[in-house]
């Protein structure tokens, strides 16, 4: 077993496609007690590039991987020259150094590059959202059980001091009997046609687009802007709704059963942004609880419950039960939403802040083997739900849900969507 030690030391200087025979033993399990753990991390731009600084103050950046050369440079300059640099993740997986792998690449990516790092032998934090199809996710959920490998997803709103509180009054009834939960997470962008450029010299596009349709090269379809195309992620349902209705299903404590969504989408060609341009979704849970997913309003999410309500989002947490707090505050032995999170972590809100304590809680369920806060099982369920809603826009009648096959029980035509055609080579699974 790692020596804690051996995870809180001070951080050090923050400074080709042939699939290998991996091992499902961790390079991590021999691992002395006061030796670190080596990171390699996969996708490197913004969000890639602060996750793995937040990892590297539990271990040691040893590699690094990106399909495009230019942030690849930057990043090797950001972490130091003693890291190898790779385009393939699947040479770094091959490390015999690399202990856990943090993936920051866009939505496609996701699930094929957990299952073979897992499959590798590494744990692996990997941003959200999850998965790219529900069916993904059942595949994926199937071989972090059979690996044994720790998974923490990067919903980093479960480690925000006010998003928790939020779930836990709820889940002790402090707003009575929860109702309903209204979430609002903002308009899908517009935009295009684009231009169809040639491939700069610096980016691998066909590792790039990965198990996505091979398309010609615009820029728009990458880096930032891949969220606002289907073939690539879920728009703002799987963007901003894998933050929100992650913490909206946690509160609920139930899966949905009922879905009847609406959309609006534009009518463009392949060279546009083709995420719908108004949508709303309807959802009923086992349980009886109803929510709505709306794509304009204030930010956030709201439990209704037969006595009170709570506002929560990035800037604030609202409402009368809140404000009784001051003199009724939850008994700290019943904070049990997550029962292996370390509560003597200073209270930490805000993006930069939160993924602090989300990384540490990483790392030490590496150390103890047990479930993180954001699992496996828990972020399939949560971009399950976000799909479902894309889904039921899509066909555009009401949908039954039997959450226990993963199956709609009344739509051929949604039961197709649970999964997509995938390029050779670059199949899930």
């Amino acid at each position: 077993m790692l020596s804690r030690r051996s995870f809180v030391k001070a951080a050090g200087l923050l400074t080709s496609i042939s699939p290998g025979v991996w091992s499902q033993a961790s390079a991590a399990d021999s691992k002395q007690a006061n030796q670190r753990l080596g990171i390699g991390a996969i996708g490197l731009r913004y969000q890639g590039s602060v996750i793995a600084h937040k990892a590297a103050m539990y271990g040691d950046i040893v590699a690094l991987c990106d399909v495009d050369q230019n942030v690849r440079d930057t990043a090797k300059s950001a972490f130091g020259s003693r890291a190898h640099a790779f385009e393939d993740y699947r040479d770094l997986l091959q490390r015999k150094d690399v202990d856990v792998v943090c993936i920051g690449t866009p939505d496609h990516w996701h699930a094929k590059m957990v299952i073979d790092a897992c499959r590798a032998g590494k744990d692996v934090y990997c941003e959200k959202p999850l998965t790219l199809t529900i069916d993904e996710g059942k595949k994926l959920t199937k071989v972090v059980r059979d690996t044994g490998r720790v998974v923490q997803v990067g919903s980093w709103q479960r480690s925000d001091h006010r998003f928790r509180l939020a779930v836990e009054m709820v889940r002790q009834g402090r707003i009575g009997k929860l109702e309903h939960v209204e979430v609002v997470l903002g308009k899908n962008k517009t935009g295009g046609p684009f231009k169809h450029r040639p491939v700069p010299n610096h980016l691998n596009w066909d590792l790039w687009q990965g198990q996505t349709p091979d398309t010609p090269y615009i820029e728009e379809r990458s880096h930032y802007t891949f969220r606002w195309w289907y073939e690539y992620s879920g728009g703002q349902m799987t963007d901003w709704g894998a933050h929100h209705l992650d913490i909206a299903q946690w509160g609920i404590d139930s899966l949905p059963v009922e879905i009847t969504g609406k959309a609006t989408y534009p009518n463009v060609g392949d060279d546009c942004f083709n995420v719908a341009t108004d949508f709303r979704a309807e959802y009923r849970y086992a349980n009886g609880v109803t929510m709505t997913v709306l794509d304009s309003g204030r930010n956030g999410i709201m439990f209704t419950g037969d006595q009170g309500r709570i506002f929560v989002n990035r800037g604030t947490i609202q409402g009368k039960p809140v404000e009784d707090l001051a003199n009724s505050p939850l008994p700290r032995e019943s904070q049990s939403v997550y029962q292996h999170d370390n509560l003597d972590r200073p209270e930490r809100a805000g993006k930069l802040d939160a993924i602090i304590n989300h990384m540490g809680n990483f790392f030490d369920c590496v150390e103890s083997r047990n479930d993180p806060i954001s699992d496996i099982d828990s972020q399939h369920r949560s971009v399950s739900t976000c799909h479902l809603g894309n889904i039921a826009m899509k066909v555009g009648e009401t949908l039954h849900w039997d959450p226990n096959a993963e199956r709609f029980t009344n739509s051929s035509a949604a039961n197709q969507s649970l999964s997509r055609e995938q390029r050779d080579g670059y199949e899930v699974g």
